[in-house]
């Protein structure tokens, strides 16, 4: 495994009652005694990095644990659902990696997948089953990083372990404690959601209790086992043999009482056995499943988000750990001119939106070890999108320039807006550094303005041009980006990459591949749409339907424009 370097080294375990202990860890020796409950912990004084292994013995009254090949180092905790557990082998190039990822400096921990209703003190060493892969995955145990044991690990996460060991030639440790399918509230302690005072939590955790209040589990047994005969009795009528392992249920299920996205079940399950270990950072890629439920559902997530990173510092007893947030991944088709508006409907853009404000209340408060980069511009159909290494350089960027020394060398802020202005038929963005579109010859993309009538058009997007040079050229401020709609006489706002696969090409100018963040200036509810003049609150579908008419509407508006022209 990997101590972290630099801070007090906490241990910890369980004897029997009343039993006296010596821990002894690179050669210096503590005493305790367990308690009542059986648990036992000791602290020693911090160590530097070291990659010349060491070793732990803890001595009870008839056994001896010796732990081996321990290094001194950073511990990183990688955290989230699927897009930042899924493995280096399914990822685009990832067997590129796996085939060269011989360091023994960097040692791997995979916790266990557990949802649970209260806090627990430890988790299992299991080959634990994956539904999903049809495998099972070696978890609860230290591994040396190797071509073998690294195919398993999350993609994002290896690269960043390499990255930092290879610039830092100290020791990486991961833990990877990410789980798909899961919510920013079931990686956040119930008791810091119920504190937060809004609607949008009140909501969520009163549709929980009344969930939970309402669960019969003898019902839900009988409801099964009504399906399982209907099954049976189908299968039959269509002469078809009954396999022998299938069985009618006979236990009942746990409810949702334990379900995994529960406020607090997978903070419970995989970080409080953590509480208290040393570690240097984190890295956070999630947001799919918080996509369910329209603005108030992003709403709770900008409520929550903060709390969350608040609650994993403090269960690292350090109020200052490094925490790097990874937007929310694409999936599906992406948007074009032509589907444009009609895109602007997912509420991926909403999450993102969340997570980039979250980010930007730590970063304006002063806080310098906060991270963020945006992976909306990684690309690919499936809500799993393979191109998995870039996202991890990216944090990795992050981490060394903020955490290593690399401050001068890597840059890893995206364009920040300092000022909005709305001048003469256009809306002018004023950034901190110059941005400018990907040099790949095209116009700068994404961008979308709307007047009052919230009917949001794609922009074009251009430097403003200062004057002209002795030479006749046009001057421009690559800091200021000027847009415009023949669509949107008088706009009053902008939105940028809005969608869950969004165009937008933006990003920090030079050899770069810092895109400006999504982001808006309205906080208009995606819901509120205005139908033949009237704003009125729609779901689902019927938001789409609205917004094809806009595209459709540009369509014909520049058909005429295309003809008055011949």
């Amino acid at each position: 495994m990997v101590l972290q370097r630099d801070k007090p080294i906490s241990l910890w375990g369980w004897a029997d009652p009343g039993e006296n202990l010596t821990v002894t860890l690179a050669g210096k020796s503590e005493s305790v005694t367990a308690s009542d409950d059986r648990s036992w912990k000791v602290t020693f004084p911090a160590l530097s990095a070291n990659s010349d292994p060491i070793e732990v013995t803890v001595q009870g009254k008839d056994k001896t644990l010796k732990l081996e090949n321990i290094l001194v180092g950073d511990v990183w905790v990688l955290g989230g659902q699927s897009n930042m557990e899924f493995p280096l082998s399914k990822v685009e190039n990832g067997h590129m990696e796996i085939v060269s990822a011989n360091f023994s400096n960097i040692r791997i921990l995979t916790v266990p997948s557990v949802g649970s209703p209260e806090p627990k003190k430890g988790f299992a060493r299991l080959h634990e089953w994956s539904d999903w892969s049809k495998q099972h995955f070696r978890k609860g145990d230290w591994d040396v990083c190797s071509p073998e044991v690294v195919k398993e690990l999350s993609a994002i996460g290896y690269v960043f372990a390499r990255r930092l060991h290879m610039a830092s030639q100290v020791p990486i440790g991961v833990v990877d404690a990410s789980v798909g399918g899961t919510t920013v509230e079931t990686w956040t302690p119930s008791a810091a959601v119920q504190k937060v005072d809004t609607e949008p939590v009140k909501n969520l955790l009163a549709t929980w209790d009344q969930k939970i209040a309402e669960w019969d589990g003898a019902k839900d047994l009988e409801d099964q086992i009504k399906r399982h005969n209907q099954r049976v009795e189908k299968m039959k009528n269509e002469g078809k043999e009954i396999p022998a392992d299938l069985k009618a249920p006979t236990e009942q299920r746990p409810g949702p009482a334990f379900d995994k996205n529960r406020p607090g079940s997978c903070y419970n399950g995989m970080i409080a056995p953590l509480e208290g270990f040393a570690v240097k950072g984190a890295i956070f890629h999630q947001g799919y499943n918080n996509c369910f439920n329209g603005s108030e559902g992003a709403m709770m997530y900008r409520d929550v988000f903060p709390e969350m990173i608040t609650a994993w510092r403090a269960a690292f007893n350090d109020p200052e750990m490094p925490f790097g947030i990874l937007s929310l991944c694409t999936g599906g088709d992406k948007q074009n001119l032509e589907n444009f508006s009609e895109k602007m409907a997912d509420v991926g853009a909403l999450i993102r939106e969340a997570q980039y404000q979250t980010f930007l209340e730590f970063y304006n408060a002063g806080d310098k070890h906060i991270g963020f980069v945006s992976t909306y511009d990684f690309s690919r159909r499936w809500y799993h999108p393979q191109l998995k290494l870039p996202a991890g350089e990216r944090i990795a960027r992050w981490a060394l320039s903020t955490e290593y020394g690399y401050e001068k060398q890597l840059n890893w802020k995206p364009p920040f807006l300092a000022e909005m202005k709305v001048v003469d038929g256009s809306i002018q963005l004023n950034m901190d550094v110059s941005a400018g579109a990907v040099d790949d010859g095209g116009p700068i993309e994404g961008f979308a303005i709307a007047g009052e009538d919230r009917k949001f058009h794609p922009a074009t997007a251009t430097h403003l041009v200062t004057g002209k040079d002795d030479r006749g050229r046009e001057q421009k401020d690559t800091k200021v980006i000027v847009l415009t709609s023949p669509m949107v006489a008088n706009p009053v706002h902008y939105r940028y990459a809005w969608a869950r696969t969004p165009m937008g090409n933006l990003q920090v100018t030079g050899n770069s591949d810092i895109p400006f963040a999504t982001q808006r200036s309205d906080d208009w509810p995606v819901e509120e749409v205005f139908v033949d003049g009237e704003l009125k609150t729609l779901a689902g579908r019927k938001i789409s339907a609205e917004l094809r008419k806009l595209d459709q509407e540009r369509a014909h508006k520049e058909a005429e424009m295309l003809l008055e022209k011949k």
